[in-house]
C-alpha cells in the first residue's frame, strides 16, 4: 500500500518531523548557545502549528477531516517556506530584526511570555545567522516545510472512497 493510501501514516510523519524540528532548535538553543531571532521563533510557530494540523487529522479520522489538516499543511508549509526564505535573503543581511513581521506576529500573540523558552528571539538576525554542515541554519527548515508541504498534498489527494486492497 501507497503512502498516497495510508494519510493517516503521513499525517504521524508529519507532525513527527515538525516537532523534531522544535526539539531540534531548542537543542541549538540550549545546548550550544545558538539564540534564536524573531524569524527563527516564528518559524517554531509555524512547525507547531503544523503538527496541530497533523494531530487533528489523525484524530479525526474522517477523509475529509484528513484532507482539511493536508489543506492546512500545505498553507502552513508555504508560510514557513516564505519566512525561511526571507530570513535568508533578508532578515540575515540586516543588523536588526526589532518591530518586523515576524516579531509583531510573536509579540502579539503573547507567544514569547507564555513560553519564553521555545518563542522568545534573543539574538538579532544577523546574530542569529549561522551556519550547520557548511549550510545557513534557515536551509534546513526550508527544506523541511517543502518536504511537509509535499505531504500535505499527498494527504490532500488521497483516494476518495472506501480503501480497496
Amino acid at each position: 500500500m501507497s503512502l498516497r493510501e495510508r494519510p493517516a501514516l503521513v499525517l504521524a510523519l508529519g507532525a513527527t518531523v515538525s516537532v523534531a524540528a522544535i526539539a531540534a532548535a531548542l537543542v541549538s538553543q540550549h545546548v550550544f548557545d545558538m539564540q534564536p531571532c524573531p524569524w527563527c521563533v516564528l518559524q517554531r510557530l509555524i512547525f507547531a502549528a503544523i503538527a496541530l494540523a497533523c494531530v487533528v487529522g489523525l484524530l479525526w479520522r474522517r477523509a475529509l477531516a484528513q484532507r482539511l489538516a493536508g489543506g492546512a499543511v500545505i498553507l502552513l508549509a508555504i508560510e514557513g517556506v516564505v519566512a525561511a526564505l526571507w530570513q535568508h535573503f533578508v532578515a540575515a543581511a540586516s543588523s536588526s530584526c526589532s518591530l518586523t513581521f515576524a516579531d509583531r506576529v510573536m509579540n502579539s500573540l503573547g507567544l514569547d511570555a507564555l513560553a519564553p523558552e521555545v518563542f522568545q528571539a534573543r539574538a538579532s538576525c544577523a546574530d542569529a545567522a549561522v551556519k550547520l554542515l557548511g549550510l545557513p541554519y534557515e536551509c534546513y527548515s526550508l527544506g523541511l516545510f517543502v518536504l511537509l508541504g509535499v505531504a500535505g498534498a499527498v494527504v490532500l489527494m488521497q483516494p476518495a472512497g472506501p480503501r480497496r486492497r
